[in-house]
């Protein structure tokens, strides 16, 4: 049986990618290589980098799928997925080519040493409870039961975050934009 999961993207630093934006579905892509599966994303949202704005902004999203293991497996392929991509753990909030946090696994609570869910800061970030609205509009927070549109309204942090485009939310497959 799988497990109803959500997965935050972010990035403001390119790598050897053309751009951001080419990086995160090339992330959608490896997530899928690595077991997630009925992957739907929201659009890409950028945002000022926090708390330096002079850092570059940053392109964000929210994945929305399926996983067959347990959380901390889930979180495991989310750091190696990170390694690949050229993620190095230096200053804290320093520019990285890649971010995934993992925000909701089936709505479980945990606490342990490696792994808090639901994500701890989630709920105060725009630029993840944005692209989380588009996706899963009936979502609440596990712990204060509050729902995605309200958070939405109270989020403090990236209060400038908004969609890159139109384009409505979609399913992917292997990366390719749709």
């Amino acid at each position: 049986m799988s497990t109803p999961v959500i997965i935050a993207l972010g990035s403001n630093d390119k790598g050897a990618w053309p751009d951001i934006g080419a990086l995160l579905d090339a992330a959608v892509h490896d997530l899928e290589r690595a077991g997630l599966g009925n992957v739907r994303r929201s659009r890409w949202w950028r945002s000022a980098a926090w708390p330096d704005p002079a850092d570059p902004a940053f392109l964000n999203g929210v994945v929305q799928g399926a996983w067959a293991g347990t959380a901390v497996a889930l979180m495991s392929a989310l750091s190696d997925i990170e390694a690949r991509f050229g993620r190095k753990r230096s200053v804290k909030n320093a520019p990285r080519t890649l971010d995934l946090d993992l925000i909701d696994f089936g709505g479980q609570m945990l606490d342990l040493p490696d792994l808090t869910l639901p994500h701890p800061r989630a709920s105060d970030r725009l630029f993840v409870m944005g692209p989380l609205a588009e996706m899963v509009p009936d979502w609440r927070d596990p712990v204060s039961g509050r729902p995605v549109t309200e958070l939405v309204q109270t989020a403090r942090v990236g209060r400038d975050a908004v969609p890159l485009d139109r384009q409505a939310p979609h399913s992917c497959r292997c990366g390719v934009a749709q």
